[in-house]
């Protein structure tokens, strides 16, 4: 596709919220009924012009097959960490291909969506291999906690003030390994779903071989670099709220409309944005516009169209 008549593309990064809404609403038909609500938003970006890669958390779902695994270690082999991400990725995968197909149909829209299995290169040599972080998996009071913890070893972690959960290393990506095939895809009419999870996180050996490795990348991480190199022209963040907030859920709350680069840096040093939540969002948007990204939105699934108009989310720049 020529430059001239190239669409504009978006990296839309969606959030856990928009996968299971609560603990009653964790089933599969649940999940695949709560896509099809972000989905209706995204297309609606799509009918507008947008060409887009979807990116998704996974980590309830990786806590599950998991927990599964846990549950039949008497009868089946455990399922490692690397391969549980391959599995969501395909699974979710799935439930936005077929969201998708079902909202394009209703629309007239004639696109195809495809999910891309996602490996990306992580450092071995990695600190953060050192020290787990990464909350994966279902949310559990301070007890159930701390005997999880002790009976299998987990490192758990109190998580934004909603409850417990089991940490693991989260690694910085490196590498996309397939960004070439993505952009291919982009470039000739297909919506990607890709990068599910923050992606594999996969090592290289002395011999040049691919091992997967216990880890969880930073979701919100891999998209920014996905949307570097696919050279999009908005990364757009999905979660919970409408608005990034100064001084989230206190008296003082200060809902933000926009926030330049160096804004964002300062609020960042400041402390204003929850480790596990708004922080690791504002850390990638942070990276991206760094590194030559052009502009970056956060907000929630309903409020998508409105956002792109102007009219709520917060609009992140250079200057």
């Amino acid at each position: 596709m020529s430059k001239q008549n190239r669409r504009k593309v978006a990296v839309v990064a969606v959030g856990g919220n928009s996968l299971i809404k609560d603990k009653e609403h964790k089933t599969v038909p649940d999940q695949l009924a709560a896509v099809s609500e972000t989905v209706a938003h995204i297309a609606e970006m799509i009918a507008s012009g947008w060409d887009i890669v979807i990116t998704h958390g996974n980590g309830p779902q990786v806590g599950f097959i998991q927990r599964r695994s846990e549950l039949s270690l008497h009868e089946l082999h455990p399922v490692p960490l690397d391969y549980c991400g391959a599995d969501t990725q395909g699974a979710i995968g799935y439930m936005f291909q077929i969201a998708l197909y079902n909202e394009f149909r209703k629309r007239g829209i004639e696109k195809q969506a495809t999910t891309v299995v996602t490996e990306v290169m992580v450092d071995a040599k990695d600190p953060a291999f050192e020290h787990p972080s990464k909350p994966i998996g279902s949310f559990m009071d301070h007890e159930t906690a701390h005997v999880r913890s002790k009976s299998e070893g987990w490192t758990v972690v109190e998580d934004a003030g909603r409850g417990w959960r089991r940490v693991v290393p989260s690694p910085h990506p490196k590498r996309i390994l397939q960004r070439e095939a993505i952009q291919t895809l982009i470039d000739t009419g297909f919506i990607v779903i890709g990068v599910g999870g923050g992606g594999i996180p996969v090592v290289e050996t002395a011999s040049g071989d691919l091992v997967g490795v216990e880890a969880v990348i930073d979701k919100d991480f891999a998209s920014a670099m996905l949307a570097i190199d696919i050279k999009a022209d908005l990364l757009l963040v999905s979660t919970s709220v409408e608005k990034v907030a100064l001084n989230y859920r206190k008296p003082d709350q200060r809902w933000l409309d926009r926030m330049t680069f160096s804004e964002a840096k300062t609020y960042l040093a400041e402390g204003h944005f929850a480790k596990g939540s708004m922080e690791p969002k504002i850390r990638a948007i942070i990276d991206y516009l760094e590194q030559g990204g052009k502009k970056a939105i956060v907000t929630d699934p309903e409020n998508i169209e409105r956002a792109l108009s102007g009219m709520t989310g917060t609009h992140f720049v250079m200057e």
